[in-house]
């Protein structure tokens, strides 16, 4: 064997034990470096948190974020994709590039008073964050600001983008942002979303792939009463669609989920309608079986017209999902960060506040999880979950290596999409959750930037494994553009009401003490 050849396999162990100690160091770096930002981690949770904003209206919320982005430094690029609170932001230059992405959007009439275990809405009526995406973007942003400290002391190249989900809950802008190229040139995307302890899976995550899409109708109006015959109602035609659909439903195939709105059904009783919309959610197994499901919700519409005398004016697609599929070589890099950043140390107000909130909910008081779980295989993360919802991460996930990281922000046993899942989101056990899960999404984040081996094995799985047989295509039109008008009249309605309510750092340490909470407040029990 030549002297040389021999002298790099002796010395090869030895470089490779330096670079794991130095990661090792610079990652304790970035631990304690979050740690001296969790006061701006709260402030950041609390702060979206008061606005509730719903999807395509995250006008506060994403002035607020990019504000914060701009002052350290980011170049920030808005109405990505023609969505006017989409936007991205940039630092640093060159390769590797890697994407941080969250959900920003609420959800309607979850309104909350945070860190009650007990219904009570800040404004009747309103959205809140009934789904806890207020706390998402502010771990990415606690997290690239550890990570781009690091890179600029140690003069590591590489770009850090974030980017939010906007109107994630109509699954309406994911795929509008592939489409307008937002992730051309980024190597990984790691993805955050709140969850009860750290999730970390691999491979397809049980999910059904989603087209949403509205179907509006148009007649002719007349007096309800006076000449009805002369009218043509578009709400006829909207009730025959819907009866019609639930008597294909018994010829559908199980794994199927659809279910719809009407957003429109006329304008008052004395006048024919002569609009009316109706607004589902079609969801299936895969691409091929979505499409064919659309295509018969639309000849259902079709003949749902003819039948009423009117006419199908448009049919929309609001927004679409794959079902997602996350990259070994990223889950098995941040599953083993999460194992040495552990789970958040809860104390004893934390687990009476979670237990307070479950036995609300009628679950059983266990608290809050204390142990981080193994990572996921696609057959256990199947066997854990129901594999019924949709998230239009799938479409970043087809197109660039990535990974979702759930971190332990919210307490287990809520019901998801309620009033309920807010209770915890502005409270000590959010503010911790985010700081350890951006200290997970930091020490990913470094792997990708200064493990060349790890970005070149993500990106072999996506091309050898991923992506060998199965290949990307979008699920709406070319014509197709984001519904920008979703929750329009809603945050009209409410944005003022809830003003007030917006949270202001610089008189009060926290959202809880703004509103007078007195962490946890929990119902008296009166002995029997």
């Amino acid at each position: 064997m030549p002297l040389r050849r021999l002298a790099l396999l002796v010395l090869a162990p030895v470089v490779l034990h330096a670079q794991d100690a130095r990661l090792d160091r610079l990652k304790a770096e970035l631990a304690a470096a979050i740690d001296g930002r969790a006061r701006l981690a709260q402030q950041m949770v609390d702060q979206v948190f008061s606005y509730s904003e719903l999807g395509m209206q995250e006008v506060e919320t994403s002035r607020y974020l990019t504000g914060v982005l701009e002052r350290n430094g980011f170049t920030v690029e808005r109405g990505i994709a023609g969505i006017p609170t989409a936007w991205v932001a940039r630092w640093g230059s060159g390769k590797p590039v890697i994407a941080l992405g969250s959900d920003i959007d609420g959800i309607p009439q979850s309104t909350q008073r945070p860190g009650t275990a007990a219904r009570d809405p800040l404004v009747g009526g309103a959205p809140g964050h009934g789904e806890g995406h207020n706390s998402g973007v502010p771990l990415n942003i606690i997290a690239a600001l550890a990570v781009k400290d690091v890179m600029t002391r140690e003069r590591m190249p590489g770009t850090i983008v974030l980017w939010p989900g906007v109107a994630e809950e109509q699954l309406a802008s994911k795929a509008y942002l592939v489409r307008a190229g937002l992730f051309r040139d980024v190597d990984a995307n790691l993805f955050a979303h709140v969850s009860d302890e750290f999730g970390i899976s691999w491979g397809d995550e049980p999910a059904l792939t989603l087209i949403s899409a509205m179907f509006s109708f148009r007649g002719q109006t007349a007096h309800s009463a006076g000449a009805p015959w002369r009218g043509r109602s578009a709400l006829d035609a909207v009730i025959a669609m819907a009866n019609a659909w639930e008597y294909h439903r018994e010829h559908m195939e199980l794994a199927q989920r659809s279910h719809y709105v009407i957003t429109d059904g006329g304008d008052q009783p004395n006048v024919v309608p002569a609009t009316a919309s109706i607004w589902y959610f079609f969801r299936e197994r895969d691409p091929a079986r979505v499409t064919r499901m659309f295509e018969d919700a639309k000849q259902v519409a079709r003949a749902s017209a003819q039948a009423t005398f009117t006419t199908l004016d448009t049919v929309q697609v609001i927004g679409s999902a794959w079902r997602p599929h996350f990259n070994k070589p990223i889950a098995v890099a941040m599953h083993a960060n999460a194992t040495k950043v552990g789970m958040p140390a809860w104390d004893e107000k934390d687990q009476a506040m979670a237990r307070g909130v479950q036995r609300l909910m009628g679950v059983p008081d266990s608290g809050l999880r204390r142990v981080v779980p193994p990572l996921r295989s696609p057959e256990e993360a199947a066997a854990a979950s129901s594999g019924t919802g949709s998230d239009d991460i799938g479409d970043v996930t087809w197109n660039v290596p990535s990974v979702t990281m759930y971190y332990p922000a919210n307490i287990p046993g809520t019901p998801g999409h309620n009033w309920a899942d807010g209770i915890a989101m502005a409270t000590p056990i959010a503010h911790k959750g985010v700081v350890a899960g951006a200290k997970v999404q930091a020490m990913t984040l470094l792997d990708l930037m200064a493990r060349p081996a790890l970005v070149a094995d993500a990106k072999a799985y996506f091309t050898d494994v991923q992506t060998r047989t199965v290949k990307y295509y979008p699920l709406m039109s070319p014509a197709d553009q984001p519904a920008t008008w979703l929750n329009a009249d809603k945050m009209a309605k409410y944005r003022e009401q809830m003003r007030p309510f917006y949270y202001d750092p610089a008189k009060y340490a926290t959202y809880l003490e703004q509103l007078g909470v007195t962490y946890p407040a929990l119902p008296r029990v009166v002995p029997d």
